[in-house]
């Protein structure tokens, strides 16, 4: 398998600029995460580092060697697409053959390997069946059967699991880890789905408009956004946003939010006058009749063993998860209380996460 390392990787067409200066480095045996909404440039980024489309400017380090220029045939990498891309005249054994049938490789050991595969993937019986009658998840393992089969360097996945529905998608989600964790591959896998990059990913790009906004691991990156895209992207529901003016010295440790003050991570740069907003997610807000800051619910949404509280705050709308059995009413004020060490501070201008004891070694090095 490789460690995949990404210098200043850039992608033009024509006057758009699809990726824009994205460095990072997947690490081998890595289940890694390229996510963002559509046309962010993920599945730009995944097809140059597959050699399916040549970068602008940058540099793609597969196991130390520079790529960048190289074809897809040169790199020893296995794609699997969202739409499955079989071969229609063929049955399932010869799918799955056929990459080693293609380099010539000894037909006992072509068998040997198709019989192994098919074990992994459970899909021994329909080895002889036409894809075309096929389920959409028996489909989806032939396709994974046919990029696993030759043992590639490194695999690209560009949202293989879209076609399905989401019940099957999820089970799929599963199985797709299982097996990434039982073959050690290094795996690259684009979506545009945050639920499923937060359950399968070792590590997560999150990239907006070409541009790489984070990366990290899964908890870091929920704990501790870099931007408020980033938290107002991850997230269900997405972190909330006060809104607020106000100056920060390095050490302060709590805002004011009109007359109510509100303890926060340790500021360690200070700020001059301007436009802040204080970030905290809906489970990390209590509803309490004895704290100061208050808030106007708007409505309740009940989720079983929790609901999702609306409420109309002074500095912007807030949700709060809190558990189902907590009794609330439309149009009645209550009192809002959140937990300090988990707030993030952001510069509205910028969108940047200002630096806090709380972020400091996660995205400021």
């Amino acid at each position: 398998m490789a460690e995949i390392v990404i210098r200043n990787l850039r992608k033009e067409f024509g006057a758009f600029t699809a990726v824009e200066g994205s460095s990072f480095t997947i690490r081998d045996g890595e289940f890694f995460m390229l996510l963002g909404p559509s046309g962010c440039g993920k599945t730009t980024t995944l097809r140059m580092i597959a050699g399916l489309e040549l970068p602008s400017g940058g540099e793609i380090l597969i196991d130390g060697e520079d790529v960048s220029q190289l074809p897809a045939s040169r790199r020893d990498i296995a794609m699997v697409f969202q739409m499955f891309a079989l071969y229609p005249h063929m049955n399932v054994r010869r799918n799955i053959s056929y990459p080693l049938v293609s380099q010539g490789v000894a037909r006992a050991e072509v068998q040997a390997k198709v019989a192994e595969v098919a074990r992994i993937l459970g899909i021994t019986d329909i080895l002889d069946k036409p894809v075309g009658g096929l389920s959409g998840g028996d489909r989806q393992r032939v396709a994974l059967a046919r990029a696993i089969v030759r043992r590639p360097k490194a695999f690209m996945m560009d949202e293989p699991l879209g076609a399905l529905d989401a019940e099957f998608r999820e089970h799929m989600a599963e199985e797709l880890r299982a097996l990434h964790d039982r073959m050690g591959a290094t795996t690259v896998y684009v979506t545009h789905d945050q639920l499923e990059a937060m359950q399968m990913g070792d590590k997560i790009v999150v990239m907006n408009h070409g541009v790489v906004e984070q990366f990290g691991t899964p908890q870091d990156i929920y704990d501790h956004p870099a931007t408020l895209f980033v938290a107002d992207f991850i997230g269900s529901p997405s972190m909330n946003f006060l809104r607020f003016q106000g100056a920060l010295a390095a050490g302060d440790s709590a805002v004011r939010l009109g007359e109510v003050s509100i303890a926060t991570p340790e500021v360690q740069v200070a700020t001059g006058p301007r436009d802040l907003v204080l970030g905290v997610r809906p489970e990390h807000v209590t509803l309490s009749d004895a704290a100061p800051y208050r808030g106007r619910i708007l409505a309740s949404e009940y989720l079983g063993t929790s609901q999702i509280i609306t409420l109309d705050c002074p500095h912007g709308t807030v949700k709060a998860r809190v558990p189902s059995g907590q009794g609330v009413r439309s149009g009645e004020t209550v009192g809002l209380s959140f937990r300090s060490g988990t707030l993030s501070l952001f510069d509205a201008a910028t969108g940047r996460a200002l630096r806090t004891a709380a972020n400091a070694a996660v995205h400021h090095g």
